[in-house]
């Protein structure tokens, strides 16, 4: 390495830095210190070739913290991806910052941008969320939402549900569920801050006005995917409204809903729905508290959001990929997956030399 740096007139950092495939150094220097390797004999022609192709991203996700089972599951994903992958796959790192806190996560944006290529994140619609996005893409950083959208903004690509056909197909479900009686439904979101959960409820309430006028909507509560702010939204609902036959989660921590509607008396004659398949919604499927649950999956949202940077890394271009919305499954008690086909599988791995994704099954 020392007779590497002297011919190629670097410093033995440099030569490491190339040689393990660090940021920090200029193609330029990238080309002359691997063609003084390999006329050198420290590197074979396979190897140059390898360590010349461009360098697998880092790549960190911000998530929010909290309750919401999903996401925790999706960050589970996602550090088993970052002590699974070799130097050859995309870096990854997972963090968790505080919830429905625009300016926490806009600090997060512009924190990790120090290491990150890429980040990947849950939007926030906010003016301080859209400015970091703004300042770090300007710096070349490669910007990818999942789950919820940001409006008007730099990032790269969103990766996620088509949120406003999400919540008219919960609308659909529970209209047709709850027939053609004219009685009160109510909604329960996280925060209309997620642009996610506001497309969610525009489509729902689109749906109903426009297929089942009998329902009347009478409740838009905001639980903050927290279980217990979930409960009690759900027991005022139902001492207020006798006549409450359908409830739609928009967000997460349904365990919370299902929990008061057992309590109450009413978790057969209510009509549930809500969103992500994980240890709680599965349960409450089973005991047939919640009649449908719409979900992503999150090894293939993973797998799409790390593909998407892959390109981005191979292409120098400033512009978003469209990307076509990721698969929306309906999952019913007598379709509910097995815990060993969702747990036992293996999870998706990236091919760095390619846009395609390449697994086990």
């Amino acid at each position: 390495m020392t007779d590497i740096a002297k011919a190629a007139n670097v410093s033995l950092a440099t030569v490491d830095r190339v040689l393990n495939r660090r940021k920090g150094v200029k193609p330029r220097t990238v080309e002359r210190v691997l063609k003084v390797a390999l006329e050198l004999g420290y590197l074979d022609r396979a190897e140059h070739a390898r360590l010349s192709r461009p360098r697998p991203p880092n790549v960190a996700f911000l998530l929010p913290m909290g309750g919401n089972p999903y996401l925790r599951l999706l960050g589970d994903k996602v550090r088993a991806i970052a002590q699974s992958k070799s130097r050859e796959d995309a870096q990854v790192r997972c963090y968790f910052i505080e919830s429905f806190d625009a300016d926490a996560l806009a600090e997060a944006i512009r924190h990790h941008a120090g290491w990150a290529d890429g980040i990947a994140f849950m939007a926030i619609d906010h003016p301080l969320v859209r400015e970091a996005v703004e300042e770090v893409s300007a710096a070349g950083r490669r910007i990818v939402t999942v789950i919820s959208d940001l409006q008007h903004s730099l990032r790269d690509a969103y990766v996620g549900l088509d949120n406003q056909a999400a919540g008219r197909t919960a609308g659909y479900l529970l209209g047709r569920f709850c027939g053609a009686r004219t009685s009160s439904v109510a909604l329960v979101a996280g925060s209309r801050n997620y642009r996610a959960h506001a497309e969610r409820e525009t489509g729902f309430l689109g749906l109903l006005e426009e297929m089942y006028p009998g329902l009347r909507v009478v409740g838009v509560r905001e639980g903050h995917d927290d279980r217990d702010e979930n409960y009690r939204h759900t027991l005022s609902l139902l001492e207020q409204n006798e006549d409450l036959v359908g409830i739609y989660n928009v967000g997460g921590s349904s365990d919370g809903i299902g929990r008061a509607l057992q309590e109450k008396g009413r978790s057969k004659d209510v009509v549930f729905i809500g969103h992500g398949l994980t240890t709680d919604t599965r349960r409450l499927l089973i005991e047939g508290t919640m009649d449908a649950v719409i979900n992503s999956d999150p090894d293939v949202l993973l797998a799409s959001a790390l593909r998407v940077f892959g390109d981005l890394q191979r292409d120098d271009a400033r512009t978003s990929i469209a990307l076509t919305p990721v698969k929306m499954d309906v999952i019913f008690r007598e379709n509910i997956p097995s815990v060993q086909s969702v747990a036992g599988r293996p999870l998706i791995r990236l091919d760095p030399t390619t846009a395609f994704e390449t697994s086990a099954d």
